[in-house]
């Protein structure tokens, strides 16, 4: 039996595990609350569920974060014109963020969702966790080597920027000392590969995590807290949209390229990533189509990938606190002038990494509002929609990290247009067989 459903695609299996959550979840849903007015049996069960299939992908966070960083710098060395590659990744980063988040402006001026909407006000509350430039620029450098950081109830957690800047500062640094630090990449290499290890047997999990997610966010959200954010809710997917099927398809096209190849290539990693609501516990499997369905060489996708699931947002730092941010200031009644709105673009292109790659965009969120100056109390008012807006938003953003390497390389001749053409595609969680053995790249990653 077990063989058998292996044999099944994963995208089927993925789509499977959501059509099932979102039956359980009206089950649940009709079933109610119980006396006292906690959830019933149904729904936490999908919570939890759900919420250690997270658990588990946010844990392993930490040491792919550090491993993937150093050696995908490492890697750079294998490339002859690394520098202009980064630039030029840098750049795209940018112009596409920048499209976003004037798709988000434009949407918000025209579906004006916070005049639109039946909201609560009693629903504004000021967010646990706020962000703005001071502590973003603060936050940069590490309070220790581990990224660790502690919240005022005593509970520790990584600060992924900081591990960010640990792992650059290393991995420059075994550039630039050379032989010596031979052992060390190798012993760092040998770590993602096991990391890697470990996080693809609990990606394997994510069917079984798609019924408790999406089943928890049916149960208890339902179509009420829809309702009354519904066009802010439908501007942000149309932005989604947008990006994700006009967009990009349109650079494709403009670099030669064809946008079903593509979608067929990343579709398992934009998939993985509307149902995890996490671009890093996404990054193996993102890394993976990039190399096999379309054709960007491994020296290259293996620092381009780990860098943009850390900063490149075009979901959750552009189209939605674009947004957002305009709900927050028609709801409040707050006029925004010309230079607001580009104050609302220059902190989506700049502020990306601040997401760093986690669920959740109320940090990037808290950010915007911060700079114009805006009450962050408004974001208790989105928080309702905001894991069903953070499922789309994902995608949105992995599918820009597979887009980018992929102009890229095709722009400087590197990418293996064959392969990216080719009609046959890699399942990423296929048996090595079925892929041609492409499981041997773990141990090509140690001994490159």
């Amino acid at each position: 039996m077990l063989a058998r459903l292996r044999r099944v695609p994963f995208a089927a299996q993925v789509l499977l595990g959501l059509a099932l959550g979102i039956a359980l979840g009206l089950v649940a849903r009709d079933l109610g609350p119980v006396a006292d007015g906690s959830p019933n049996w149904l729904t936490s069960t999908l919570q939890t569920v759900g919420g250690t299939f997270v658990t588990l992908l946010k844990a392993l966070v930490p040491p792919l974060v550090v491993t993937a960083v150093i050696v995908s710098i490492a890697n750079l060395r294998q490339v002859s014109n690394a520098a202009r590659l980064a630039g030029q990744t840098l750049l795209w980063f940018a112009i596409t963020a920048l499209v976003a988040v004037t798709i988000g402006i434009g949407l918000g001026l025209l579906t004006e969702p916070g005049r639109n909407s039946s909201v609560d006000a009693a629903a504004q509350a000021a967010p646990e966790t706020t962000g703005s430039w001071w502590d973003f620029l603060t936050g940069l450098v590490p309070g220790n080597v581990l990224g660790l950081q502690s919240s005022p109830d005593g509970v520790l957690s990584f600060n992924v920027l900081q591990l960010i800047v640990v792992a650059v500062a290393v991995g420059v640094a075994v550039l630039r000392v050379g032989e010596p630090a031979e052992p060390f990449l190798a012993l760092t290499r040998s770590a993602l590969a096991v990391v890697q290890k470990v996080l693809w047997w609990v990606i394997r999990l994510a069917p079984v995590g798609t019924v408790g997610l999406i089943g928890n966010a049916v149960a208890s959200y339902g179509w009420g807290s829809l309702g009354s954010l519904g066009v802010f809710t439908g501007a942000v997917y149309a932005g989604l949209a947008l990006v994700l099927f006009v967009v990009y398809p349109v650079l494709l096209r403009l670099h030669g390229l064809s946008p079903l190849r593509f979608f067929a290539g990343a579709w398992p990693a934009i998939q993985l990533a509307f149902v995890s609501r996490s671009s890093i516990g996404t990054l193996p499997v993102t890394e993976r189509v990039t190399e096999q369905n379309l054709g960007v060489p491994r020296s290259y996708a293996s620092f381009a990938v780990p860098l943009g699931a850390t900063t490149k947002m075009d979901g959750c730092a552009a189209i939605y606190p674009a947004l957002a941010a305009i709900f927050v200031a028609q709801f409040f009644g707050v006029d925004l002038s010309l230079t607001d709105y580009l104050l609302i673009a220059v902190v989506s292109v700049v502020g990306s990494a601040a997401t760093a790659g986690v669920t959740g965009a109320v940090v990037m969120l808290t950010l915007t509002l911060s700079t114009l100056g805006l009450p962050l109390a408004g974001v208790g008012l989105l928080l309702a929609v905001d894991p069903i807006l953070d499922m789309g938003r994902t995608a949105v953003n992995v599918a820009g990290q597979a887009l980018v390497p992929t102009v890229v390389a095709r722009r400087e001749g590197i990418l293996d247009v064959a392969r990216y053409r080719s009609t046959s595609t890699v399942d990423p969680l296929a048996p090595a067989a079925e892929r041609g053995g492409v499981d041997a790249d773990l141990r090509e990653r140690v001994t490159a």
